[in-house]
């Protein structure tokens, strides 16, 4: 059993240099400890999905260019997510806006090559 994922969650990019906190918005009208709760469409990038400081993604463009200019040094540049998938895996038995919920063990992929995970999921006593 896993811990219901809601706003504020804390999550990590595997090329992100920071954390960054979930947003769920209230659409779903389902809360968990009084928060959004998440489901696997809850993927959306700079809606749901914020930066994660700088990518150090060698996939990234933006990486690549600046890279490039720097003489094959990596370079680091501002995160832009780019998910597009939804979250896996969901819990198809517990339901969210008629998604399955997701709990600290999902993961979203990046299309830069990063893996995203949740480090906290925003609340300690909803399990799914």
């Amino acid at each position: 059993m896993g811990q219901v994922v809601c706003t504020g969650a804390l999550m990590k990019c595997s090329f992100g240099v920071a954390p960054s906190a979930l947003m769920v918005l209230p659409m779903n009208r389902v809360l968990a400890c009084n928060m959004p709760a998440a489901n696997i469409m809850d993927n959306k990038p700079l809606v749901n999905i914020l930066p994660f400081g700088m990518c150090q993604s060698p996939a990234n463009p933006m990486v690549i260019a600046a890279t490039a200019a720097a003489l094959g040094v990596l370079t680091p540049m501002p995160c832009i997510p780019n998910t597009v998938a939804p979250w896996t895996p969901g819990n198809p038995k517990t339901l969210i806006g008629s998604m399955p919920a997701i709990n600290n063990s999902s993961k979203l992929m990046c299309l830069w090559g990063g893996m995203i995970a949740i480090n906290f999921a925003g609340q300690v006593t909803v399990q799914t």
